[in-house]
Protein backbone atom coordinates (compact mmCIF):
# COMPACT_ATOMS: atom_id res chain seq x y z
CA UNK A 1 0.00 0.00 0.00
CA UNK A 2 1.57 3.13 -1.64
CA UNK A 3 -0.58 5.48 1.13
CA UNK A 4 -1.62 9.10 0.09
CA UNK A 5 1.81 11.14 0.96
CA UNK A 6 3.79 9.01 -0.61
CA UNK A 7 1.84 8.54 -3.91
CA UNK A 8 1.69 12.43 -3.94
CA UNK A 9 4.79 13.85 -2.29
CA UNK A 10 7.20 11.28 -2.14
CA UNK A 11 7.53 8.81 -4.79
CA UNK A 12 11.17 7.50 -4.45
CA UNK A 13 9.93 6.62 -0.65
CA UNK A 14 7.27 3.67 -2.53
CA UNK A 15 10.02 2.99 -4.53
CA UNK A 16 13.24 2.33 -2.40
CA UNK A 17 10.47 -0.09 -0.50
CA UNK A 18 9.63 -1.82 -3.31
CA UNK A 19 13.69 -2.23 -4.42
CA UNK A 20 14.55 -3.69 -0.31
CA UNK A 21 11.52 -6.07 -0.66
CA UNK A 22 12.82 -7.08 -4.00
CA UNK A 23 15.99 -7.45 -2.61
CA UNK A 24 14.72 -9.98 -0.04
CA UNK A 25 13.04 -11.71 -2.34
CA UNK A 26 9.87 -10.40 -2.12
CA UNK A 27 7.43 -10.49 -5.39
CA UNK A 28 5.76 -7.24 -4.72
CA UNK A 29 2.41 -6.37 -6.24
CA UNK A 30 0.65 -3.11 -6.24
CA UNK A 31 -2.78 -2.55 -6.69
CA UNK A 32 -3.62 0.57 -8.58
CA UNK A 33 -7.13 1.17 -7.63
CA UNK A 34 -6.27 1.75 -3.67
CA UNK A 35 -6.88 5.10 -2.84
CA UNK A 36 -6.46 6.78 0.91
CA UNK A 37 -7.25 4.75 3.85
CA UNK A 38 -9.00 7.49 5.22
CA UNK A 39 -7.53 8.13 8.14
CA UNK A 40 -7.59 12.16 8.38
CA UNK A 41 -11.78 11.78 8.07
CA UNK A 42 -11.77 9.14 10.78
CA UNK A 43 -9.34 11.27 13.01
CA UNK A 44 -11.47 14.87 12.11
CA UNK A 45 -14.30 12.75 13.52
CA UNK A 46 -16.48 12.16 10.16
CA UNK A 47 -17.05 8.67 10.64
CA UNK A 48 -19.90 8.39 8.35
CA UNK A 49 -17.75 10.43 5.70
CA UNK A 50 -15.08 7.25 6.19
CA UNK A 51 -17.26 4.02 5.74
CA UNK A 52 -16.98 3.89 2.16
CA UNK A 53 -12.97 5.14 1.74
CA UNK A 54 -12.83 1.98 4.29
CA UNK A 55 -14.73 -0.34 1.95
CA UNK A 56 -13.20 0.63 -1.01
CA UNK A 57 -9.60 -0.16 0.83
CA UNK A 58 -10.62 -3.30 2.16
CA UNK A 59 -11.75 -4.60 -1.43
CA UNK A 60 -9.27 -3.71 -3.48
CA UNK A 61 -6.73 -5.86 -0.78
CA UNK A 62 -9.37 -8.49 -0.90
CA UNK A 63 -8.24 -9.34 -4.67
CA UNK A 64 -4.30 -9.43 -3.40
CA UNK A 65 -2.37 -12.44 -1.45
CA UNK A 66 -0.09 -12.09 1.02
CA UNK A 67 1.27 -9.14 3.53
CA UNK A 68 0.00 -5.61 3.10
CA UNK A 69 3.20 -3.95 3.56
CA UNK A 70 2.43 0.16 4.28
CA UNK A 71 5.53 2.27 4.75
CA UNK A 72 3.77 4.44 6.95
CA UNK A 73 3.14 3.54 10.61
CA UNK A 74 0.13 5.92 10.81
CA UNK A 75 -1.82 4.43 7.36
CA UNK A 76 -0.60 0.84 9.40
CA UNK A 77 -2.69 2.20 12.74
CA UNK A 78 -5.61 3.01 10.67
CA UNK A 79 -5.62 -0.55 8.88
CA UNK A 80 -4.82 -2.40 11.90
CA UNK A 81 -7.09 -0.76 14.61
CA UNK A 82 -8.86 1.87 13.05
CA UNK A 83 -11.31 -0.25 10.80
CA UNK A 84 -11.73 -2.19 13.69
CA UNK A 85 -13.47 0.51 15.60
CA UNK A 86 -15.11 1.89 12.19
CA UNK A 87 -16.85 -1.34 11.60
CA UNK A 88 -17.15 -3.00 15.24
CA UNK A 89 -21.03 -2.91 14.81
CA UNK A 90 -21.48 -3.80 11.39
CA UNK A 91 -21.36 -7.75 11.03
CA UNK A 92 -20.79 -7.53 7.71
CA UNK A 93 -17.64 -5.90 7.08
CA UNK A 94 -16.38 -6.23 10.40
CA UNK A 95 -14.86 -9.92 9.42
CA UNK A 96 -13.44 -8.09 6.43
CA UNK A 97 -11.57 -5.73 8.27
CA UNK A 98 -10.24 -8.18 10.79
CA UNK A 99 -8.76 -9.93 7.79
CA UNK A 100 -6.84 -7.33 6.29
CA UNK A 101 -5.78 -6.04 9.35
CA UNK A 102 -4.35 -9.38 9.90
CA UNK A 103 -2.17 -9.33 6.76
CA UNK A 104 -1.21 -6.05 7.51
CA UNK A 105 2.34 -4.46 8.24
CA UNK A 106 4.80 -1.54 8.78
CA UNK A 107 7.14 -1.65 6.62
CA UNK A 108 10.25 -1.87 9.26
CA UNK A 109 8.23 -4.15 11.17
CA UNK A 110 7.30 -6.65 8.22
CA UNK A 111 11.05 -7.13 7.66
CA UNK A 112 12.20 -8.02 11.04
CA UNK A 113 9.53 -9.42 12.67
CA UNK A 114 8.09 -11.38 9.61
CA UNK A 115 10.82 -11.64 7.63
CA UNK A 116 13.55 -11.91 10.04
CA UNK A 117 15.70 -9.84 8.35
CA UNK A 118 18.14 -6.76 10.39
CA UNK A 119 20.81 -6.16 7.85
CA UNK A 120 20.22 -5.62 4.40
CA UNK A 121 23.56 -4.71 3.53
CA UNK A 122 23.32 -0.79 3.42
CA UNK A 123 25.88 1.54 4.36
CA UNK A 124 25.78 4.73 5.40
CA UNK A 125 28.75 7.66 5.72
CA UNK A 126 28.10 9.88 8.82
CA UNK A 127 26.02 10.39 11.37
CA UNK A 128 22.36 9.33 11.29
CA UNK A 129 19.67 10.18 14.36
CA UNK A 130 16.21 8.41 13.95
CA UNK A 131 12.80 10.26 14.94
CA UNK A 132 9.76 8.04 16.42
CA UNK A 133 6.79 8.94 14.78
CA UNK A 134 3.81 8.91 16.98
CA UNK A 135 1.62 6.42 15.65
CA UNK A 136 4.11 4.09 14.86
CA UNK A 137 5.32 4.22 18.49
CA UNK A 138 2.11 4.37 20.25
CA UNK A 139 -0.03 2.92 17.93
CA UNK A 140 1.92 -0.30 17.05
CA UNK A 141 4.43 -0.36 19.10
CA UNK A 142 7.55 -0.43 16.51
CA UNK A 143 10.28 1.61 18.23
CA UNK A 144 13.01 -1.53 18.41
CA UNK A 145 12.71 -2.62 14.33
CA UNK A 146 13.41 0.26 12.44
CA UNK A 147 16.63 1.14 15.17
CA UNK A 148 17.30 -2.31 14.54
CA UNK A 149 17.69 -2.41 10.84
CA UNK A 150 19.99 1.58 11.28
CA UNK A 151 22.08 -0.36 13.72
CA UNK A 152 23.28 -2.46 10.91
CA UNK A 153 24.15 0.03 8.34
CA UNK A 154 27.66 -0.23 8.03
CA UNK A 155 29.71 2.77 8.54
CA UNK A 156 26.82 4.71 9.79
CA UNK A 157 27.39 6.73 13.37
CA UNK A 158 23.52 6.57 14.73
CA UNK A 159 23.16 9.27 17.33
CA UNK A 160 19.87 9.18 19.40
CA UNK A 161 17.94 12.10 18.79
CA UNK A 162 17.11 13.94 22.72
CA UNK A 163 13.08 13.31 22.99
CA UNK A 164 12.86 11.42 20.14
CA UNK A 165 9.14 9.90 21.37
CA UNK A 166 7.84 13.22 21.43
CA UNK A 167 5.60 14.17 18.69
CA UNK A 168 7.34 16.25 15.30
CA UNK A 169 4.01 18.17 15.36
CA UNK A 170 2.27 17.28 12.11
CA UNK A 171 -0.35 14.71 13.44
CA UNK A 172 -2.22 15.10 9.90
CA UNK A 173 -5.31 16.94 10.74
CA UNK A 174 -3.62 18.40 14.07
CA UNK A 175 -1.33 20.53 12.32
CA UNK A 176 -3.99 21.87 10.57
CA UNK A 177 -6.91 22.81 13.67
CA UNK A 178 -4.05 23.52 15.83
CA UNK A 179 -1.24 25.22 13.41
CA UNK A 180 0.67 27.22 16.70
CA UNK A 181 0.72 24.37 18.25
CA UNK A 182 2.03 22.59 15.43
CA UNK A 183 4.69 24.91 15.30
CA UNK A 184 6.15 25.14 18.33
CA UNK A 185 6.22 21.43 18.60
CA UNK A 186 8.29 21.35 15.57
CA UNK A 187 10.62 24.23 16.79
CA UNK A 188 11.79 22.03 19.69
CA UNK A 189 12.13 18.82 17.38
CA UNK A 190 14.36 20.78 14.85
CA UNK A 191 16.54 21.99 18.10
CA UNK A 192 16.76 18.67 19.10
CA UNK A 193 17.86 17.58 16.24
CA UNK A 194 20.64 20.25 15.89
CA UNK A 195 21.68 19.19 18.75
CA UNK A 196 22.49 15.55 17.67
CA UNK A 197 24.95 17.44 14.50
CA UNK A 198 23.69 14.84 12.69
CA UNK A 199 23.08 16.06 9.33
CA UNK A 200 20.23 13.58 8.41
CA UNK A 201 17.22 12.10 10.50
CA UNK A 202 15.69 9.08 9.65
CA UNK A 203 12.03 8.52 9.68
CA UNK A 204 9.38 5.64 8.83
CA UNK A 205 6.46 7.89 8.51
CA UNK A 206 5.86 10.29 5.26
CA UNK A 207 4.02 12.87 7.75
CA UNK A 208 6.73 13.27 9.74
CA UNK A 209 9.12 13.90 6.89
CA UNK A 210 6.87 16.24 5.22
CA UNK A 211 6.24 18.25 8.12
CA UNK A 212 10.33 18.38 9.54
CA UNK A 213 11.80 19.10 6.05
CA UNK A 214 8.98 21.61 5.55
CA UNK A 215 10.31 22.89 8.82
CA UNK A 216 14.00 22.84 8.16
CA UNK A 217 13.77 24.37 4.74
CA UNK A 218 11.94 27.25 5.75
CA UNK A 219 14.62 27.97 8.53
CA UNK A 220 16.92 27.49 5.78
CA UNK A 221 19.16 24.69 7.36
CA UNK A 222 20.97 22.09 5.66
CA UNK A 223 19.84 18.59 7.24
CA UNK A 224 18.22 16.18 5.44
CA UNK A 225 14.83 14.04 6.23
CA UNK A 226 14.69 10.53 4.62
CA UNK A 227 12.77 8.00 5.10
CA UNK A 228 14.30 4.28 6.50
CA UNK A 229 13.71 2.66 3.15
CA UNK A 230 15.42 5.16 1.11
CA UNK A 231 18.40 4.47 3.88
CA UNK A 232 18.07 0.85 3.53
CA UNK A 233 18.00 1.02 -0.19
CA UNK A 234 20.32 3.36 -1.52
CA UNK A 235 22.42 5.95 -1.07
CA UNK A 236 25.08 8.32 -3.52
CA UNK A 237 28.27 9.36 -2.53
CA UNK A 238 27.33 12.48 -0.75
CA UNK A 239 24.48 10.32 1.39
CA UNK A 240 21.96 12.97 -0.98
CA UNK A 241 19.04 10.78 -1.33
CA UNK A 242 17.63 11.39 -5.02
Amino acid sequence: MITCLVDTFFPEVGEAMVKVLEKTGVKVEFPADQTCCGQPSFNAGLRAETIPIARHTIQVFESTRGAVIIPSGSCAVMLRHGYLELFADDPLWLPRARLLASRTYEFSEFLVDHLGMTDLGASWSGRLTYHSSCHLLRGLGVDRQPRLLLSNVATAEVIDLPHADECCGFGGVFSVKHPELSAEMLARKVSNLDRTEAPTLVVCDTGCLMHIQGGLKRQKKTQQVVHLAEVLAHQDQDNRIR
